[in-house]
């Protein structure tokens, strides 16, 4: 490939580029690697996406060597084979292949860990905002096999059936005698997000009885058919089960729907990654990222059973329990289907922030709501003060509204609610991070 291409494929967006993507002469195009519940259908689906926009034909998955590991095939239209390679062993298994040179582009269910950062320091701040792409919003769903009476757990009561110490459904208010647990293995993403969202919080480790499976698909399968059987999986492959409601500190209970994870409200909820190397010169790992971030991208993902990154209006049903300030608006107003959130001591808006204000202002022109049609309302964690979780709560809503002035909102109020209406529990910082935030609501 010339300079002159690969400087038009890092200045500007794929659309803008006229030349297509080049066709390696051997070899696959490009080599994606990490977490099973990205590469087992999501993956592969929005490379086909890709290879179909790039105008090749008759592009298919097929099996690869090894078990989850995948090949999506296509022709140009002079007959020239064109090959990607999707393999799906977990995300900590993506991190290392970076490190190795042997793929192009990890997917993630999980964020960078700090160690990883620093062995993949020699290809660039894995953290920054062109490396690290959010795309798509999950659901860890805890399932229960569909004739299990219960419907609702909290946190705390997970971290203990899943390290062992409650281990009857009688000791839950159930029934049905010992619990039987089934679990990600050790190289999955969504086993490292359960881990850090449910056990390590508290300190336990999973119970060694829990039987461990590498594809999420046999999981969810393997609880449904078990009226004993208790699992964790993504919001795609609930299947047959039963997922259950999540309460988590004082937070009210809460269902894996679309609009509490699209939020991440859902006290379960977590991102899906690509990272991409800031040094990487292959042209069709920097188009993938592209093309997963557009309108057809993230339809793909709607399609594959995620949450799309896109912004829609939903209505909140008022209940006593909010504050009658926060009723008054829900009455007049819809709530806009992302949060902005922010890290302990920082108004800086994260990597999904940055993306989502310009999300966010495509939908409030686009419906016609740039004069004072737009309430930001902000909220934060109690800590020892409530006075300073109200004050903080309003100075986030701000630091939001300085991004949407910029492109011309004029906003109708800002409104800051404190430490009230937690959606996760305020002792951990996790849960503190969480409930440090700003909905967007319009009129």
């Amino acid at each position: 490939m010339t300079l002159r291409v690969l400087l038009l494929l890092t200045l500007f967006p794929l659309s803008a580029v006229s030349a297509p993507l080049p066709i390696p002469d051997q070899g696959p195009a490009l080599r994606i690697q990490g977490s099973n519940t990205i590469g087992a259908a999501l993956g592969p689906a929005l490379v086909k996406g890709l290879m179909e926009q790039q105008g090749l034909q008759g592009v298919h998955a097929e099996p690869a060597e090894g078990a989850n590991e995948q090949r999506v095939i296509g022709k140009t239209r002079q007959g020239k084979t064109l090959t990607i390679e999707v393999d799906a062993h977990g995300s900590s298994t993506g991190f290392a292949a970076l490190h190795k040179a042997s793929a192009d582009l990890a997917a993630a269910s999980r964020p960078i860990k700090d160690s990883e950062l620093v062995d993949l320091e020699p290809l660039g701040d894995l953290k920054s905002p062109e490396a690290e792409q959010v795309i798509a919003i999950d659901g860890l769903a805890i399932i229960l096999n569909p004739r299990n009476p219960l419907n609702t757990l909290n946190t705390e009561q997970l971290a203990q059936i899943f390290n062992g110490e409650i281990s009857t459904w009688e000791a839950l208010g159930g029934i049905g005698g010992a619990i039987h647990l089934y679990a990600r293995d050790d190289r999955s993403g969504t086993y490292d997000t359960f881990k850090d969202l449910v056990l390590s919080r508290r300190g336990k480790p999973l119970a060694a009885s829990a039987k461990r499976f590498e594809a999420s698909e046999q999981l969810s399968d393997a609880v449904s058919q078990d009226p004993q059987g208790i699992g964790f999986i993504g919001l795609p492959y609930v299947r047959q089960a039963k997922a259950v409601a999540i309460v988590d500190g004082d937070s009210q209970p809460m269902l894996p729907l679309n609009s509490l994870i699209a939020t991440e409200d859902y006290p379960l909820s977590r991102r899906l990654f690509f990272y991409l190397p800031p040094t990487s010169h292959n042209p069709w790992a920097k188009a993938l990222v592209d093309f997963t971030q557009s309108s057809k991208g993230q339809a793909i993902v709607a399609a594959n059973g995620f949450i799309a990154q896109r912004v829609q209006a939903i209505s909140v049903e008022p209940r006593p329990s909010m504050p009658e300030d926060y009723q008054a608006i829900a009455r007049e107003a819809q709530r806009l289907t992302v949060n902005f959130r922010f890290e302990e001591g920082s108004a800086s808006l994260d990597n999904k922030a940055r993306q989502d204000v310009q999300r966010v202002v495509a939908y409030i022109k686009g419906h016609g709501k740039l004069d004072k049609q737009v309430t930001l309302v902000g909220f934060g964690d109690i800590k020892n003060d409530p006075e300073r979780a109200a004050l903080l709560s309003k100075l986030r809503a701000m630091a939001v509204r300085r991004e949407l002035v910029k492109s011309g909102v004029v906003l109708r109020d800002i409104r800051g609610f404190g430490a009230q209406m937690p959606v996760a529990a305020n002792t951990a910082d996790e849960g503190r991070i969480k409930n440090r935030r700003v909905e967007v609501w319009v009129y």
